[in-house]
């Protein structure tokens, strides 16, 4: 301990010194503390030195200082050294300097009234605390108010939150915003508003119970605890609010500058209103009760306002008009009965003068008889045991009396409000759970304290006992958690003060046995109370000076309290016979306030607060006797009863403290008075926190955390790969003492003043290594300094000391004789020249003055002048400027025509020039056409070689004649087949013809252009040393124009872009704002559409429950069959009138009318947005469609090309066709040569029948075109026609078979031919192949002809505006170039050459192995002549052409609902998207629509589009949080939607179609409606895939980009030591970056995978990106740990990561990247210098994108992390401030993270032809029928 000591009290270590003051003041060590030292020499702030004494006896030493960097903690348990003076400056830097107004003391926030309206209770902030742990965000009233809610939610467990503190430290705004958060958060569980009714009780109790004090203009007089119950799913469901101690007092009597209750007032301000005339009423300044404070107005309320506002709070809750009207009358009977003026009729009497006006009027108003009234006002009853005696009343009594009874009439409406208020709350619902809200008062002390403060401080007793009980509950729990040891903390034990005031013989015993006593005084009470306790208890004074007074000893501070009127105030008695007369009234309301009087305790209603939920009574208990006052309870018995209550129900609860300063007693706006918050937080229990958490290791660190921070106190042998085992050797050699810390389970503990130890221990370490890095550079620098700086001396010392050795004997001499004549010369002239300077001075001041003053009058007037002379000039200077440009301008034109003559010329030569390339071509491409004749003659051999063998084959297999059927069929589709590609032989025969006339031409072409540009040259050589001359003249010229002309259409291309990019941006900006205002709208609709279906079904499950007998389902029916299938729309529409009629007659009227009207109002808006939607839209088509007339041009070329193939392979069929004649030829030639061979009479037979086949092809093949033009109408017909032929055929091949003679023979005739037309295909093939390669290859050698010749254009247009020398030079550079390229292109030839040579050679070794295969297979199968083989005869299968689809499917009405719920209901997406076609659900369901548009079925064109929009809204509605179904239906809603506008037969859509999509528009029922009906539902599905989005991303948002330390060793862990609520940390697991850009790529992949618009995927991830941008930056500006420096370079690493992934998407332009733009120029801010005013100006024009509010918050939530940083300073911010403050933005602070950009939905159509799509069996959907 002691080395600590010397160690921290040294030299420059700053100490806290008490102040009388500043209660504390910071104060510098001057010198080394010794353990010997009586005293510290000290410097204060304001450099004065003291010398400040120590104790001599407890030798004490001052608080330290926490470090700088630990100044503005959020939690105050996190500073190292944890005492009054620290507490004290942190909460004062936070609250001056960072405008901060919570901060966490462990688990007590203190919030300090800032006195200033506030932007940090929006719905944004809400938004923003909603589901965060307490301790992740910055202290806030919301984060207390999660965490009982989260805490509720988690653990069952009841929750309350206190919120105490002294009149006008803000409780009941506290506790108001804790009610809205709770609204917010959890809503309603039903329709009637709960959360609403709920904070409307707050103006109605306000109006009541709340006045203005000199402390606070909103001041609540009196408590409240409010039970907000929930149920099961954690809604509101309803509220009970009990209250405490009325200050009744302040209905008769209000001090100066103060006010009654504010009710009072609003009706005075209201009195003119017409349903208040009865009232009587006035102003506030006619009453006594308003008057006496002499401050009737609160500056800034409007109280007629006010009452508007109540009143429409009452009306919420159900108190009708009659009832508000009611109370009003009460309470006007008040202050007029206040008025009532009693005069002395003698000593011992008094009495109110006949008529008088306001007890008339009171009289009238509450329904009492004047004289009864007038009677018991001036006269009391007295009963003895058998007479009854009236006695008359003094003056003074008498006007006490009528006080008492007014007081006990605003009482009784009080609680009679409190308790209807509680009626308006309570609901049917079962409450599952609940958190109270207790607004209750702080510690008081004044100058005289009574009853009131007594019974106060004696609830603040038990409150603070309850607390510490609390707070060292939650330490014993982490110490056990973390297994470290547990040692009994002292901590103070208020429970001897709470004996004193409630034990038996205690303060309340005494003094209801006093009241008792029937002459019982203040006096004779106050004297047992010093009998009784004076010497017995140690917490009980006497005052020196009074006895009638006492002091106790409370926990906060000793408070005086005078005796006098304790008993009054505890009996609170009131004339019995008043009420009576009162009870007697004919008014209702009045009799209903009192009807409970016989069962009530005291007189008295609500005055200490019965403490529980308060029943009134409509019948009173008639067997207890009301004038028996021995059962009657006093005040302060009441009291105490409500408060154990209280403490009972606190017991239960899981407690939450939220304790509330008052920074000045002046109301000054972020003010901050020392003292007085010194004296609430000692009596607010704060300090009682710090200090018991000072008795045990305030400070905790995690293992890593510490190893992270201190590891530079760490050597590397120290460094382990246990974290823990690390971390225990390094503290037990750097803290010796082994108490001062303790090592847990996960974290170290450490004793007060450690870190802070540590934190000098690393700094010093820092410090030494920056002393040592500094020394070492400034060394090498100054001795490089040194050296230079001595040679150069060195030379100049050698020049200079020659000259000074010879002027020093010259400059000795004069020196002596001139210093005598100057010391008397200087005197005289100095003197004088003095005396003139200051006369001369003096006058040239007053002239100069006056003549800066004159010429700036003038300056100024000539500057105005000048500014109309520049006017005029620059007029005349802009016309004579636009006159000499239009003659430049047409001497440019005559100039440029020159130039384009010179190009033409020039044009001229290049194309002579490329003539020679073209020759040297062609010799190439002859060559190659010969090799290819010769190729193709070498296979025309082959073919003829092979044919005269297959002449010799045939007779082998003449006994295959039967299965040569089966297979005749598919000989004609080979021989259409070859027939077709032969043609291709002559198509490249004609192309090669082509290309050489081509080659000719260019030739030709060439040697002319040569010629001429021999010529040009020599002609342009004359003519450009002729125009060298004129080229130096014009070069000026022309600079000087070209450069006007620049500037002026620099200037006009400027100012064209600029008002084209505004207007533009205004447009698309209006567009957006359309598109959003009328998704928004969608968005409500669907919410309204949705509650009135929840409140049908809540009506129909009513009406089910309720009938007995009610129509059952079957039980065999499936649940989820029942869910899914539909019911029809007949009887929707049958049953949808009686529902309707029963949901109107069960939903409240009002909200009825109000939906209605809102209904209407939206479809009214809805129908204009969507019609100024429809014409922008139009614009924008109309736009693109000038746009895509390119693209239908290349479109045409394209489908030209294609008939241009079509017509070659017509012509390949054609010579198909003749080869095939020219074999039969051949074949029937060698037949007739050898016509002795067997067989050979089949020859003939054979060529009949392929003849007889191809008549017939020929003959189907028409037959096939006219039943394709009869398909549709004749479709039973086409079946019919079918069959007969199918019939017909058979007999047709029996009869040509009959003509054969020998089967043997017919079988192998037909083999032979079957191979070698195999073989022929085979070849064909393979020369298509080899003849479209070389053709692509002429193509491309002509293209690269083409584009040589267009570059040596070039090149020569270049060489002519070189000089000759390097014109010549560059020519051989070109030359050297393309004989380079033409080299390499030869070489690429070559090779593809013997590629194909090689490819030949090995197919004709496959050919040749064939044919001998073949060879050997006839011979074995030959036989003898005598041998006969039977074969089986095969049966001959025909093909048959399958149909042409016209892309529809046919369904019946009754499978419609099948259809739906297999197609969409059942659907699974995962499946689909990986098994089938993207959009495949979206097609057959337009399929399906054709064929009923197809059958012009109207009604079932309109019941399927019906069916499928409710179906998709149905399982969208059931799996809604299913990412995937989401994202499926999203692709598919749109693909259905574009098929509906591709197949509309609109014009603008029908252009990307193809000739055969064209066909398949519909054509009977224009779909527009329905088009616009199903974009909206996209609308709806794409707001609900963003919010699926968000909610899977938003818990991964803040830890990746914000907590996650992406960038190792870059932020540095900050020695806060938070303790983070550890019953508010769910056990989740960390989440990374990678983590929130695998989820980015999942979700990327799927919607690839179901086929969603790359446009819309673009607009999907620009919303993501603005939900990652704005979540990280509203949690960093509610969070002062993650602004620093560090953090702001792993935000921007962060960023540049999401950019990256950007870029591998290819999404770059899809504006992602801007929507973070705010986030980027927060990090940037973070990391900029911020100290002058050029950083403020380099800051504001940097942060274009943050608005003055955040830069202001990230700049006062800057933190440094490490002890080198400094911190921004005020003066800074403030003139950061002044700098924005002219910018026009939004003052809200955080970004709106529910926005969802406009959605578009570009039209892109499909590629795909229905026709071709294929149902898979998978889907269930064998009931369609393709048509």
């Amino acid at each position: 301990m002691n080395r600590e000591l010397e160690y921290m009290f040294v030299q420059s270590a700053r100490v806290w010194i008490p102040d009388a003051e500043e209660v504390w003041k910071s104060a510098e060590l001057t010198k080394d503390y010794k353990n010997d030292d009586a005293s510290l020499q000290l410097m204060l702030e304001d450099g004065t030195t003291i010398d400040h004494k120590l104790d001599p006896k407890t030798k004490n030493l001052p608080y330290l200082r926490n470090p700088d960097i630990l100044v503005g903690e959020n939690d105050l348990t996190a500073l190292s050294y944890l005492h009054e003076p620290a507490v004290l400056h942190n909460l004062k830097v936070r609250f001056i300097d960072s405008k901060l107004i919570y901060t966490y003391c462990g688990i007590v926030l203190v919030a300090i009234n800032p006195y200033e309206t506030l932007p940090i209770y929006g719905t944004d902030i809400i938004n923003a605390y909603s589901g965060q742990n307490m301790g992740d965000m910055d202290p806030h009233i919301f984060a207390v108010a999660e965490e009982a809610y989260k805490q509720m939610a988690r653990d069952e467990r009841n929750q309350s939150i206190i919120v105490s503190g002294e009149s006008g430290a803000g409780k009941t705004v506290s506790a108001k915003y804790a009610m809205r958060y709770f609204a917010t958060v959890s809503g309603s569980a039903s329709e009637a508003n709960v959360e609403e009714k709920v904070l409307a009780s707050n103006p109605i109790m306000e109006a009541i119970g709340n006045a203005k004090t000199t402390r606070n203009d909103n001041s609540s007089r009196f408590g409240k605890y409010i039970e907000i119950g929930f149920d099961n799913r954690y809604r509101i469901i309803g509220a009970n609010m009990r209250t405490y101690l009325l200050e009744k007092s302040r209905v008769v009597f209000q001090a100066d500058e103060e006010r009654n209750y504010h009710i009072f007032y609003q009706l005075c301000a209201s009195a003119n209103q017409p349903e208040f005339k009865n009232l009587r009423l006035s102003t506030a300044n006619d009453f006594l009760y308003t008057r006496q404070g002499r401050s009737p107005v609160i500056e800034g309320v409007d109280d007629a306002k006010e009452l508007r506002t109540t009143r429409h709070a009452f009306t919420l809750l159900g108190i009708n008009e009659s009832y508000q009207i009611g109370l009003f009358q009460v309470l006007a009977a008040i202050l007029h009965l206040g008025n009532v003026e009693i005069k002395d009729r003698d000593s011992d009497s008094s009495l109110i003068a006949p008529n008088n006006r306001h007890l008339t009027a009171f009289c009238e108003l509450v329904g009492v008889t004047y004289q009864d009234m007038s009677q018991w006002l001036c006269h009391r009853k007295l009963k003895t045991a058998t007479e009854t005696y009236i006695k008359p009343l003094p003056r003074l009594q008498a006007t006490n009396a009528r006080d008492a009874l007014s007081k006990h009439i605003y009482a009784k409406l009080f609680n009679w409000i409190v308790e209807h208020v509680n009626k308006a709350l309570v609901t049917n619902i079962k409450q599952h759970s609940f958190i109270g809200v207790l607004d209750i008062y702080g510690f008081e002390t004044f100058e005289i304290n009574s009853f009131e403060q007594f019974c106060i401080n004696y609830a603040n007793e038990k409150l603070q006992q309850q607390f510490n009980m609390h707070v060292f509950k939650l330490e014993q729990e982490e110490y056990m958690k973390e297994q470290i040891p547990w040692t009994l903390i002292d901590f103070y034990d208020n429970q001897p003060c709470i004996n004193l005031i409630e034990a038996k013989m205690g303060i309340l015993d005494l003094l209801d046995e006093e009241c008792k006593m029937p002459k019982g005084s203040d006096d004779s009470w106050a004297q047992k109370l010093y009998n009784t306790h004076l010497k017995t208890c140690s917490l009980f004074e006497k005052p020196r000076m009074s006895n009638r007074a006492f002091i106790i000893q409370h926990f906060a501070d000793k408070v005086e309290y005078q005796c006098e009127g304790f008993l009054e105030k505890n009996k609170d008695t009131v004339n019995e016979e008043q009420i009576h007369v009162l009870k007697a009234s004919k008014f209702n309301l009045l009799v209903e306030l009192f009807q409970d009087e016989e069962k009530a305790t005291t007189p008295t209603g609500q005055v200490p607060g019965t403490g529980g939920r308060t029943r009134l009574s409509i019948k009173p208990d008639k067997g207890r006797d009301t004038s028996s006052k021995e059962h009657k309870k006093t005040v302060g018995c009441q009291f105490r009863n409500s408060l154990q209550m209280l403490m009972e129900t606190l017991n239960a609860t899981t407690p939450h403290y939220v304790r509330c300063i008052k920074p000045n007693d002046f109301k000054l706006a972020f003010s901050f008075d020392p003292k007085r918050a010194v004296q609430q937080l000692r009596a607010c229990g704060v300090l009682e926190t710090i200090r018991i958490s000072a008795a045990g290791f305030p400070s905790r660190w995690t293992y890593q955390e510490f190893f992270s921070r201190y590891r530079v106190l760490m050597k590397q042998k120290d460094v382990l790969p246990d974290k823990k085992l690390t971390c225990k050797n390094v503290l037990e050699k750097l803290v010796q003492d082994q108490d001062k810390y303790q090592f847990g389970k996960t974290k170290i503990f450490f004793r007060a003043g450690q870190v802070a130890y540590l934190e000098k221990l690393r700094a010093d370490k820092l410090r030494a290594a920056c002393i040592r890095i500094q020394k070492t550079i400034r060394c090498w620098l100054a001795r490089k300094k040194y050296l230079r700086q001595r040679s150069a001396a060195i030379t100049i010392q050698r020049f200079t000391r020659g000259y000074q050795a010879r002027c020093l004997a010259k400059f000795m001499r004069r020196t002596q004789a001139a210093t005598i004549i100057q010391k008397y010369q200087r005197m005289c002239v100095e003197r004088k020249r003095f005396r003139q300077k200051q006369a001369a001075a003096l006058a040239m001041q007053t002239i100069l003055r006056a003549y800066m003053a004159r010429q700036k009058y003038q300056a100024l007037l000539r500057e105005h002048k000048a500014v109309i002379i520049q006017k005029h000039v620059r007029g005349w200077l802009a016309r004579c400027w636009y006159k000499r440009c239009l003659e430049a301008i047409v001497y440019l034109q005559c100039c440029i025509r020159r130039m384009r003559a010179k190009r033409e010329l020039k044009k001229l030569k290049i194309e002579a020039r490329s003539v020679e390339h073209f020759k040297k071509l062609n010799k190439g491409m002859e060559n190659k056409i010969m090799q290819l004749q010769r190729k193709i003659d070498e296979q025309n051999k082959d073919n003829r070689v092979i044919s005269e063998r297959l002449v010799s084959l045939e007779s082998s297999y003449a006994s295959e004649s039967e299965r040569m059927r089966g297979e005749l069929g598919r000989l004609r589709g080979v021989e259409e087949d070859a027939k077709n590609k032969a043609n291709q032989v002559s198509s490249l025969l004609e192309e090669l013809e082509k290309l050489r006339k081509e080659l000719s031409v260019t030739q030709q072409e060439k040697k002319t252009i040569e010629d001429w540009a021999q010529k040009y040259r020599d002609e342009m050589e004359k003519m450009v040393s002729e125009l060298k001359d004129q080229n130096g003249l014009l070069k000026k010229e022309k600079d000087d124009l070209n450069r006007m002309i620049q500037e002026q259409s620099q200037q006009m291309t400027e100012k064209m872009t600029r008002a084209i990019a505004q207007e533009t941006q205004q447009l698309e900006t209006d567009l957006n704002e359309e598109r959003s205002r009328y998704q928004n709208l969608l968005t409500e609709h669907l919410r309204l559409e949705e509650k009135y279906d929840d409140l049908k079904e809540e009506l129909a499950h009513s009406k089910n429950v309720s009938k007995p007998g009610h129509r059952r389902t079957d039980s065999t029916h499936s649940s989820n069959e029942s869910e899914y299938t539909y019911n029809s729309e007949y009887a929707e529409l049958e049953d949808g009138s009686r529902v309707g009629e029963d949901v109107t007659r069960g939903m409240d009227t009002s909200l009825t009318l109000k939906l209605q009207k809102r209904v209407t109002e939206l479809e009214q808006e809805k129908q204009s947005l969507r019609n100024e939607l429809e014409n922008k839209e139009e614009q924008f088509q109309r736009a693109r469609a000038r746009d895509d007339a390119q693209f239908r041009k290349a479109r045409g070329a394209e489908l030209e090309y294609e008939s241009l193939k079509r017509q070659e392979l017509e012509s390949e069929n054609k010579k198909l066709r003749h080869d095939l004649a020219e074999m039969r030829q051949s074949l029937l030639g060698g037949a007739a040569a050898s016509a002795g061979a067997p067989g050979s009479p089949a020859y003939k037979v054979l060529l009949d029948q392929l003849n007889a086949s191809c008549e017939e092809l020929e003959v189907r093949k028409e037959e096939v075109l006219i039943l394709r033009s009869q398909l549709v109408s004749q479709k039973e017909a086409m079946h019919h026609k079918d069959e007969k032929e199918t019939m017909t055929e058979p007999s047709v091949f029996a009869q040509d078979v009959n003509k054969l003679k020998d089967a043997d023979e017919l079988k192998q005739a037909y083999v032979g031919l079957k191979d070698t037309n195999r073989l022929l295909e085979q070849q064909l093939q393979t020369q298509r192949r080899t003849y479209d390669s070389e053709v692509e290859s002429l193509r491309g050698e002509l293209q690269n002809v083409k584009e040589e010749n267009n570059r040596q254009q070039q090149l020569l247009a270049q060489n002519l505006q070189l000089p000759p020398e390097a014109r010549i030079e560059a020519s051989l550079q070109h030359e050297i170039t393309r004989l380079t390229n033409e080299n390499l292109d030869l070489m690429e030839q070559l090779e593809k050459q013997d590629r194909t040579i090689r490819k030949l050679k090995k197919q004709l070794k496959v050919y040749s192995k064939r044919i001998g295969e073949m060879g050997a297979g006839h011979t074995e199968g030959q036989t003898s002549p005598g041998q006969m083989v039977e074969e089986p005869i095969h049966p001959v299968n025909i093909p048959r052409r399958e149909k042409d689809f016209q892309g529809m499917l046919e369904y019946k009405k009754e499978d419609e609902m099948k259809l739906v719920k297999n197609l969409i209901l059942e659907l699974k997406p995962r499946g689909v998207a990986v098994n089938l076609i993207p959009g495949l659900p979206a097609y057959i369901l337009f399929m399906c629509l054709r064929h009923s548009d197809y059958v012009n079925d109207d009604q079932k064109v309109r019941t399927l589009l019906t069916s499928t929009i409710n179906s998709i809204k149905k399982i969208l509605k059931k799996r809604g949080d299913d990412f995937e179904t989401v994202s499926f239906w999203l692709a598919n809603t749109c693909r259905f939607l574009h098929c509906l506008k591709q197949y509309s037969g609109d014009e603008v859509f029908m252009k990307h179609n193809t000739s055969r999509q064209n066909e398949h528009c519909l054509s009977n029922f224009d779909l527009a409606e329905y088009r616009q009906v199903i974009s909206d539902l996209a609308i709806q599905i794409y707001q609900q895939l963003v919010k699926c989005m968000e909610n899977i991303l938003q818990p991964m948002i803040v830890s990746g980009m914000l907590e996650h330390e992406t960038i190792q060793g870059v932020s540095g862990v900050k020695p806060t030591g938070l303790r983070k609520r550890t019953s508010s940390i769910a056990d989740e697991g960390t989440y990374t970056l990678d983590s929130i850009l695998r989820q980015l790529s999942a979700f990327h992949s799927t919607m690839c995978q179901h086929g969603t618009d790359p446009e819309l995927i673009k607009q999907v991830v620009k919303q993501l990106f603005y939900i990652i941008g704005a979540v990280t930056l509203n949690n960093l500006l509610l969070r002062k740990d993650m602004c620093s420096w560090s953090k702001g370079m792993q935000i921007r690493y962060n960023v540049s990561q999401l950019e990256e992934w950007l870029r591998d998407k290819g999404l770059m332009n899809c504006g992602a990247k801007e929507t973070l733009e705010p986030l980027i120029q927060a990090a940037q801010l973070l990391q900029v210098k911020k100290k002058t005013d050029e950083d403020a100006e380099a800051i504001c024009s940097m942060c274009h994108a943050l608005t003055t509010a955040q830069i202001v918050k990230v700049l006062n939530l800057y933190t440094p992390v490490n002890e080198f940083e400094e911190r921004v300073s005020v003066s800074f911010i403030r003139t950061i401030q002044t700098r924005l403050r002219d910018r026009c933005e939004s003052p809200q602070l955080l970004m709106d993270t529910k926005m969802i950009y406009p959605v578009t939905f570009p039209f892109n159509p499909s590629s795909l032809a229905l026709e071709t799509i294929q149902i898979p069996t998978s889907l269930n959907l064998s009931f369609l029928t393709r048509v």
